[in-house]
């Protein structure tokens, strides 16, 4: 399968002052099976930093999110 196909972009939308998580895109094949952890972030009120700090298993696409999170809340992702 080519590498295009799994290829992810998440972008992460949260309040400039608290951190929350307010929303966020997920691009790609794979979204479906992304997107239910920033639905359980924003039904608990968690913050991009939250996310951030969680473990992720590498390597994996949901490392994505991980990343997309690390950029929103410290200005800085590993693999971007």
């Amino acid at each position: 399968m080519p590498a295009s196909m799994h290829a992810v972009q998440v972008k992460f939308i949260a309040d400039a002052k608290t951190d929350k998580v307010l929303g966020c895109h997920i691009m790609g094949a794979s979204a479906g099976e992304l997107i239910h952890e920033v639905c359980i972030a924003l039904e608990y009120g968690a913050s991009a930093e939250d996310i951030a700090r969680t473990c992720h298993g590498h390597p994996t696409l949901s490392e994505a999110v991980k990343e997309a999170a690390m950029n929103c809340s410290f200005g800085k992702a590993i693999h971007m």
